[in-house]
């Protein structure tokens, strides 16, 4: 039981943490859908559950070829969010003086929500893959069950999020500082966790 909340929690802060900045994205499609009807409420949601499950297929493919690779080796991995995260930083730091506002998504039907939800979270690949990869067949499962969940809450969240615009503000300001950090912390736990600093010392 203790082995099974740890996978659900760990999953659910997978998600969260790789789609901080999917909040926005759905705030604004909703924002949009209250202001013009366009998405509609019903594709907003079937579009982020399709470009999500596209994402975790992916993912999935993408860790069964790594079999290939011994297991002690697979930590390595963990180098691409964490490359990824410090890429994400250094872009912010960069940036600090720009009082240019995020650019708002824009998508009127079911197929451009999905190329959206798929556009903006591809680099959520470099992350799933080597969990999948390290974590087996049934955590697997229950993870995808999680995410599954997740795309809900999100959705839930991005509604309201899209009818108070202060709170689209502050997750604006401090988005682009808070996904490096999660994808620099996914990668650090992923290399640690798989005991691939040992093989090297």
């Amino acid at each position: 039981m203790e082995d099974l909340l740890r996978i659900i929690a760990t999953a659910a802060g997978v998600f969260a943490g790789t789609n901080v900045d999917d909040l926005i994205v759905l705030a604004v499609l909703f924002l949009s859908a209250r202001a013009s009807g366009k998405p509609r409420p019903w594709q907003v949601w079937v579009g982020q559950y399709t470009g999500i499950a596209a994402l975790v297929v992916v993912s999935a493919i993408a860790a069964l070829g790594l079999t290939i690779i011994p297991d002690q080796w697979v930590g390595l991995l963990g180098l691409v969010p964490l490359g990824l995260g410090v890429r994400g930083l250094v872009g912010a730091i960069r940036s600090r003086g720009d009082e240019e506002p995020l650019a708002p998504a824009v998508a009127s039907g079911l197929l451009s929500v999905v190329g959206i939800t798929v556009a903006n979270g591809a680099d959520n690949i470099s992350v799933y893959t080597p969990m999948f990869r390290t974590i087996g067949v049934t955590a697997s499962l229950v993870t995808v069950a999680v995410f599954a969940v997740g795309v809900a809450v999100w959705c839930l969240a991005g509604s309201w999020l899209g009818s108070r615009r202060t709170v689209v503000n502050v997750i604006e300001r401090y988005g682009h500082w808070i996904v490096p950090g999660v994808f620099m912390l996914i990668g650090a736990v992923i290399v640690i966790e798989s005991g691939v600093l040992a093989q090297l010392a």
